[in-house]
């Protein structure tokens, strides 16, 4: 009787090719296997266990049938971290990453400054900054007692000693601390966005996504309520989504900030408008 040849990462990859993009193939085949990328490349042709090969297999149906990749491994590359990941949670992206760097760019690297990041999720914000601002104080706030201990947990696993964790609601969490940039990715949908029932977007928590009729009502709260919570000259940053860049610089304007712009992503939409208190 012919025996039946074990697969291999190379074959398992073009089998997947005519379902999934290699963007999605390649780390659920890692995550089944257990292996890094480089392990990959010396070892595309090793034979792959008949478990392995059916984890991996079902991984792919499981992606098909619409999951993300980021809850299905469980992880989620951010800035220069490896993030535990899971439907408590948003999945960090990609252009969250401006957002770190403009908060970067107004915090010195040898002084001591107070950072808050609001709804942190994974507390890939606050992470971030935390991991390039050693001297800094970083406060991750978030009103889920399943998230907030998801980003604790990343806290520890990339071994960032320098970030403190609240929970609570928005500015609600600061209690009457002040500091000297308060950054936020809120959400920012409109509730009723087609965009709510398509793609990754449908597995993500809802609270994370969506905020009123027109996606602003979270924004409007942090903007109202941030300068109570900044140091005089200290800055509020903002994500938003591609069309909101004028109504949060308008709200910003209201509230009394200055130095209010927007800047945008790398596709050239609008993705984060911040504004100064004045002092």
């Amino acid at each position: 009787m012919e025996q039946t040849q074990a697969p291999t990462p190379r074959t398992l990859l073009q089998e997947a090719a005519g379902r999934l993009p290699r963007e999605d193939a390649e780390p659920l085949l890692l995550h089944a296997l257990q292996q890094d990328r480089a392990w990959l490349f010396a070892h595309g042709d090793d034979p792959v266990r008949a478990d392995q090969a059916g984890a991996y297999r079902a991984l792919l149906a499981r992606r098909q049938a619409g999951e993300p990749v980021a809850y299905l491994t469980g992880r989620r590359g951010f800035w220069t971290l490896d993030l535990e990941t899971t439907p408590d949670t948003l999945i960090p992206r990609p252009e969250t990453e401006l957002l770190v760097e403009l908060a970067l760019e107004r915090l010195p690297a040898d002084e001591p400054v107070r950072v808050a990041d609001l709804g942190t999720g994974t507390g890939a914000i606050a992470l971030a900054i935390a991991s390039e601002r050693p001297l800094a104080a970083v406060v991750a706030t978030d009103v889920a007692k399943a998230t907030l201990a998801v980003a604790v947990r990343n806290a520890q696993a990339n071994g960032i000693g320098n970030v403190w964790f609240r929970r609570g609601d928005w500015c609600q969490a600061l209690g009457r601390d002040r500091f000297d940039l308060v950054a936020s990715n809120p959400p920012y949908i409109a509730e009723g966005d087609p965009h709510l029932a398509r793609g990754d977007l449908r597995h993500e928590p809802p609270r994370a996504l969506a905020s009123g009729p027109d996606g602003l009502d979270a924004i409007r709260m942090i903007v109202a309520t941030a300068p109570a919570h900044l140091v005089p000259g200290g800055w509020l940053l903002l994500e938003h989504g591609w069309d909101q860049g004028a109504a949060v610089r308008a709200l910003l304007g209201q509230a009394g900030f200055v130095e209010v712009a927007t800047v945008q992503d790398l596709e050239q939409r609008d993705r984060v408008s911040y504004g100064r208190r004045p002092g």
